[in-house]
């Protein structure tokens, strides 16, 4: 599956994902932030806050989904959606080469050029 695709479908239909998957997201995004952060000192009492707040898990079922890093995870993800969804989901394609356009309410092809407005 192409990295657009991957992204289109968890951009627009994350709505789709289940609990663990998005609770998974939830901790990636959040262990992210701790990690990225400019102020080291802060980050324990941070994670502290972010466990208790449900932003971070310890369920091994869940962290279970990231094990094989977040690209994998994100492919996962995208294709079970899919899978299990095919009817909820509408690609909005170039009309000329078509190619999948950024959102699904776009009318201009981010790789051709063509507008069909």
């Amino acid at each position: 599956m192409k990295t657009e695709t991957i992204d289109y479908i968890l951009n627009y239909f994350s709505g789709l994902m289940n609990e663990k998957e998005a609770l998974a997201w939830r901790h990636y995004s959040s262990e992210y932030k701790l990690t990225h952060s400019e102020n080291q000192d802060t980050v324990e009492k941070r994670r502290k806050i972010y466990l208790s707040k449900g932003w971070l898990t310890e369920d091994e079922q869940t962290l279970r989904l990231l094990e094989n890093g977040i690209d994998q995870f994100r492919l996962n993800t995208a294709e079970r959606i899919l899978n299990e969804n095919s009817d909820k989901i509408e690609f909005n394609k170039c009309p000329k080469c078509s190619e999948l356009a950024r959102t699904p309410k776009a009318k201009q092809c981010r790789f051709c050029g063509y507008d069909w407005h």
